[in-house]
């Protein structure tokens, strides 16, 4: 039984030549390449999402000169 468990392990391995048992993209080049093409575009958009929770993109308050304060 494990003679058979370990041949059926090393034949799915060994047989698929592109790494995954699963494919994540389609066969099809040109569907491959857009789906591709939105892979990369989310995860460019990433670093958007990330200054939109931080609050990193807001308008800054701060006035553009520096003041003393006090009176000159």
């Amino acid at each position: 039984m494990r003679k058979l468990l370990l041949t059926a392990v090393l034949g799915l391995s060994l047989g698929s030549t592109s790494g995954c048992v699963l494919p994540i993209y389609d066969a099809d080049p040109v569907r491959r390449t857009q789906q591709l093409m939105f892979t990369s575009e989310n995860l460019r958009l990433i670093l958007d999402d990330w200054e939109r929770i931080w609050l990193l993109d807001q308008p800054s308050h701060l006035t553009p000169h520096r003041t003393h304060g006090g009176i000159i």
